[in-house]
């Protein structure tokens, strides 16, 4: 639709005390007859539709901007779905993947067997989410580098010498040799552990008062840890996904050195705008270190809808369950989608 990439002039300009201050015009346009949000990709998305879609104006406007990145959020109070285009300097733009972890893609870490859960919990989940990571992220990661402040992932841990010597960090970038000992060392080092779990308890012991509350204690619906996962799973260096191809430039970041360190980091570099894609949109997506929860406190925050994945319990597909938790993230964040990030030439300042 025309309205996708177009950079809309915002009814504004009252500036008061600084030049970087403006008062915004909350004004709603109501769209006739839009096509459904998140629409390109409904084998891992289901399209949403909502009664009410208004148009607002500009919320982001950098100069010299040459990035149109539309997105949407949800208001109960206007009744609707808001809409409205943002134009954002590339450079000043991060573009984050959180948690693209290397599991079952052939670099050696590996689901254990016969019972133990790792990322979306399964194999076949984990094909899956591949499958995604290859169609959706990996080319958006593509189209946006050559342009982009930082392509960057985020991954459980802290810089262990093997992925020290694989992964610019936000400390040191590793050589052309080091990579290739890191190379090495990591398939060594994943492919030498031994993938094997304890089996399901075939028994339990339960009190005639609440069956119920023994059973689930003893056989929860998720457990990651010993016995069904061996001792020294978690501790293994997790790399980022044989799915999208790691640039020497890339910087990989890690939880346990916390939310500071990244957006130090980030302010350091001056960046103002982050794309938020990965996994999974219910849980590290929203939570962990490079989680919207913490972004959006320092940095304008675009969840990158069709580029993240919910985990889906009871369920062959993510469709529905990631609609939804990215429909109730659109209460406090902004949704765009791959199809509405848009690069064009540096937009002429208006007067």
């Amino acid at each position: 639709m025309k309205y996708l990439c177009t950079f809309f002039a915002v009814c504004f300009v009252a500036v008061t005390h600084a030049d970087d201050v403006r008062l915004y015009s909350n004004r709603l346009q109501k769209l006739k007859n839009p096509g459904p949000l998140l629409n390109d990709y409904p084998e891992f998305i289901h399209p949403l539709k909502e009664r009410q879609r208004f148009e607002a104006p500009a919320l982001v406007m950098d100069k010299s901007a040459d990035l149109c990145v539309r997105a949407w959020r949800f208001s109960y109070n206007a009744r609707g779905i808001i809409e409205m285009p943002n134009r954002l300097q590339a450079a000043g733009t991060a573009i984050i993947v959180v948690h693209p972890w290397g599991i079952d893609d052939g670099q050696g870490w590996r689901t254990p067997e016969p019972a133990g859960v790792a990322d979306f919990c399964t194999k076949e989940k984990n094909n899956l989410a591949a499958r995604h990571t290859r169609k959706v992220i990996g080319p958006l990661l593509n189209r946006l580098r050559p342009r982009i402040g930082f392509v960057m992932y985020s991954l459980p841990g802290s810089e262990d010498p093997i992925r020290k010597k694989l992964y610019r960090s936000v400390r040191s970038t590793p050589t052309a040799q080091e990579r290739q000992t890191g190379t090495e060392e990591l398939k060594d080092r994943l492919n030498s552990f031994a993938y094997q779990g304890s089996p399901l308890p075939t028994e339990f012991r339960l009190s005639n008062e609440v069956p119920v509350v023994d059973y689930f204690r003893q056989f929860p619906g998720l457990d990651a840890n010993s016995p069904f996962n061996p001792e020294g799973f978690w501790k293994l260096p997790i790399p980022v996904t044989s799915d999208l191809k790691v640039h020497p430039q890339d910087v990989v970041i890690y939880d346990d050195e916390g939310y500071e360190t990244l957006r130090n980091f980030l302010k350091a570099h001056r960046i103002r705008h982050v794309l938020l894609a990965g996994y999974a949109t219910d849980m590290c997506y929203c939570r962990t270190t490079a989680g919207y929860e913490n972004l959006r406190r320092d940095f304008n925050v675009f969840l990158v809808g069709d580029a993240s994945l919910a985990t889906f319990p009871a369920s062959d597909t993510p469709r529905i369950a990631t609609t939804a938790h990215l429909a109730f993230a659109s209460l406090q964040n902004l949704v765009t989608q791959t199809s509405w990030i848009k690069l064009h030439e540096a937009a002429k300042d208006k007067e």
